[in-house]
């Protein structure tokens, strides 16, 4: 799990400094993914492996970037190029409509799909969907989807929680808009088919080293998780 890839401002807080790896580091982990054997694959490779047993390579990796900066097109995307590799990008649609400088153009999106990336929505304006009633669920989850699915021409299927913040209504409004599956900001890498919607994530610091960056991806997470997927 991602967030920027850019050097934080010199003004930056400790949550900014926390949430920005630097490209120099994004482009060292991805070197690293390569030379150790990693596959990159999408949310979708993983869904149809969960759900249909279609085959994953030996080492598989999701690299998902939340919130849709513009530094994801500037820097993540140029690096996920040079290695071809894929990530999963999930946007705010609501600022991109809004033109917001910081955050990507729907021009962008557009290229970066053609290249190969995957899109999800992460709701219209990024608020908490705890205790939220259906029809603000609706405009938030669905008016996303819609408005990510007309730029990119194919079906959305999947969802980033703002903030990590969900409840069960949240979630069977996300099963009938036809979304596969969602990713949450907890902590893991063992996934199961009965958990499509409570995908859990390796949050990757701003502060992270290459050495904390490679334990982080060899962990046993399944010693943790024992259950079979």
């Amino acid at each position: 799990m991602y967030h920027y890839i850019s050097e934080p401002p010199l003004e930056a807080d400790i949550y900014r400094r926390d949430l920005s790896v630097t490209p120099e580091n994004f482009e060292q982990q991805l070197r690293y993914l390569a030379e150790n054997g990693y596959t990159t694959v999408t949310l979708r490779d993983l869904t149809y492996h969960l759900t249909r047993g279609y085959s994953l390579p030996e080492r598989p990796v999701i690299l998902t970037f939340d919130d849709g900066y513009r530094d994801h097109f500037f820097q993540a995307y140029r690096l996920l190029r040079r290695f071809n590799d894929v990530g999963t990008f999930f946007l705010v649609t609501g600022f991109i409509d809004e033109n917001r400088s910081e955050y990507l153009s729907w021009g962008q999106v557009r290229v970066m799909h053609q290249g190969g990336m995957e899109f999800g929505s992460h709701t219209y304006t990024h608020p908490d969907l705890r205790g939220q009633g259906v029809d603000y669920l609706v405009w938030q989850i669905v008016g996303s989807q819609e408005a990510l699915a007309e730029r990119i021409e194919e079906p959305v299927r999947f969802f980033s929680y703002p903030g990590g913040f969900y409840d069960q209504q949240t979630i069977d409004v996300l099963q009938s808009a036809g979304f596969w599956a969602a990713v949450t900001t907890e902590q893991g890498g063992w996934h199961t088919s009965d958990g499509l919607f409570e995908l859990e994530r390796i949050r990757i610091r701003g502060n992270d080293t290459l050495e904390q960056f490679a334990t982080k991806l060899e962990y046993a997470w399944e010693e943790e998780n024992p259950q079979s997927p």
